[in-house]
């Protein structure tokens, strides 16, 4: 690992985690053309830091909602020693609700883990996963703007946008483009929807993570190669905080469609690469 594979690396995640373009694609094919595809070059470890980079940036971003979160928690476990429950439920307290919901399928893609995880060796199947994001943000555009927040979406709501963040487990389908897309299909605040995607990657980024240290602890870590990890680290979380605020920004506008357009050209391009490289 060269310094300026683990920047570039850095850029991509922090870029591609929270942007609508996936991530994971963009690093398979960043992977491909580096000539770093073979696993003894690119370090499972590595892999690990930069999710975590990129978690900073929504810890960054969203520190008030996770405060609020957090106190909320501590709280609904003093009101269920008690046996009571305020009416209404407060907001705080809903979104845990609702992260938890949209966690859970998750769940079903363990069995299948290791064939997911293979799929980024395989460039055609990313190239066409790129061009069903692209299809999912274009249409995402024409959806009559929902009004659904925290204080109004129901189980069933998070539930389905849980299951578009399990599909999206698959590399070149985009977590934030899908579950976004996902929220703004069943009626969710395009704000809010933003919102609960990146709050809802926490538990996501972190039981991914945990499962990839372990494989990647005994793989073994090269410990004279982690200072250059670390700057790709870094690398992720800046960037990616300042993607978080730009899409902030899109998602006020309503207009996801120019990402779309990139998806295509990605997808393209990437299956033209593959068939000039053959």
């Amino acid at each position: 690992m060269t310094l300026f594979s683990s920047v570039i690396l850095g850029v991509i995640q922090g870029v591609t985690e929270f942007l609508p373009v996936s991530s994971s694609g963009h690093l398979a094919v960043a992977e491909h053309l580096l000539n770093m595809s073979d696993a003894a070059q690119i370090p499972g470890f590595f892999d690990v830091l930069l999710h975590l980079g990129t978690l900073l940036a929504v810890f960054a971003a969203y520190w008030k909602d996770i405060q609020d979160m957090f106190l909320e928690l501590l709280l609904g476990a003093e009101d269920l020693i008690h046996g009571t429950t305020p009416t209404p439920v407060p907001p705080a307290r809903r979104m845990i609700i609702l992260i938890i919901v949209g966690t859970l399928p998750l769940f079903a893609v363990f069995p299948v883990k290791n064939l997911v995880e293979g799929l980024k060796d395989n460039m055609y199947f990313v190239a066409w996963a790129l061009l069903v994001t692209g299809c999912l943000l274009f249409f995402s555009d024409r959806v009559r703007r929902g009004r659904k927040t925290e204080r109004s979406a129901t189980i069933l709501d998070a539930l389905l946008v849980g299951v578009g963040q399990a599909v999206a487990t698959c590399p070149g389908i985009s977590r934030s483009g899908t579950t976004i897309t996902m929220g703004c299909f069943v009626g969710l605040d395009r704000k809010f929807a933003v919102r609960y995607s990146f709050l809802m990657s926490i538990p996501a980024i972190l039981g991914a993570n945990l499962l990839s240290l372990k494989d990647a602890l005994e793989a073994g870590i090269l410990w004279e190669e982690v200072p250059i990890y670390l700057v790709g680290v870094a690398v992720s979380a800046v960037v990616g905080y300042a993607c978080i605020r730009l899409l902030k920004l899109v998602a006020e506008k309503g207009r996801f469609g120019f990402f779309a357009y990139y998806c295509w050209l990605a997808g393209i391009v990437t299956l033209a690469l593959i068939l000039t490289q053959k």
